[in-house]
């Protein structure tokens, strides 16, 4: 047992410089600093953008008049997390959109979901997180991967009054989105938005509670997050 809970789970992939970048982000560096050999201690530095590996948007990376990543406080970043399997309908159906009928599904099986919950799906591309080609699937139409539809962010936020949206694809509006409607939908009131997630397959429907690790940069667009789940 870890204190009250039966697990805790990374909901987190590991950081190299081999993970699936959006077009035109930078790369992910590091370069050795102090090695023990010389100094006495090991150091490096690094680099990679804000909106990298797995990670959380912040309202100013879409909003000039909103909150940087250091703008949220502490006790927002814990959250009662659920997840729907959205698995059936993306496997073969890349440009899937998330709609309200997935949600009342999911709540005809394990209730209403509740107020100031953050909603994770489970798309199951977290499994082509190695192989960066299908995990964008890009073609001269730019991208393919799922996410949530207007219809079903505008059902979460306004019936659900939900606190923010996860998902395991490179980002909560589907790839071939040029509006990022779910995006602009969750934070504008300052919600929770995270990408690239992963270990989904390994939580319950609901019960679990997110903490969500931000690096607090000044003025931040977004930041790698450490997000971890514990199970009761």
């Amino acid at each position: 047992m870890v204190g009250k809970h039966s697990q805790v789970i990374s909901l987190s992939h590991p950081i190299t410089p081999h993970i699936p970048l959006w077009p035109g982000d930078p790369p992910v560096t590091f370069e050795d600093v102090a090695s023990l050999e010389k100094d006495g201690y090991f150091l490096r530095r690094f680099s990679l953008g804000e909106h990298s590996a797995t990670h959380m948007n912040a309202p100013n990376s879409f909003y000039s008049d909103g909150i940087s990543i250091d703008g949220y406080n502490p006790q927002d970043l814990v959250r009662s997390a659920v997840v729907i399997d959205v698995r059936s309908r993306t496997q073969s159906n890349s440009d899937y959109e998330i709609s309200p009928q997935d949600i009342e599904d999911w709540e005809c099986q394990h209730g209403m979901i509740e107020a100031g919950s953050v909603v994770l799906m489970y798309t199951g591309w977290q499994h082509r997180w190695h192989d960066p080609a299908a995990f964008f699937s890009q073609d001269a139409q730019g991208s393919h991967f799922p996410g949530i539809g207007e219809a079903a962010i505008g059902f979460l936020l306004t019936q659900r009054q939900i606190a923010g949206v996860g998902i395991d694809t490179h980002g909560v509006d589907p790839g071939q989105s040029n509006t990022f409607a779910t995006n602009h939908a969750v934070l504008a009131g300052n919600g929770i938005v995270l990408e690239c997630l992963t270990n989904l397959d390994l939580l319950p429907a609901k019960g679990s509670t997110l903490v969500i690790g931000v690096l607090a940069l000044e003025g931040g667009s977004g930041s790698p997050a450490s997000v971890m789940a514990f199970i009761p």
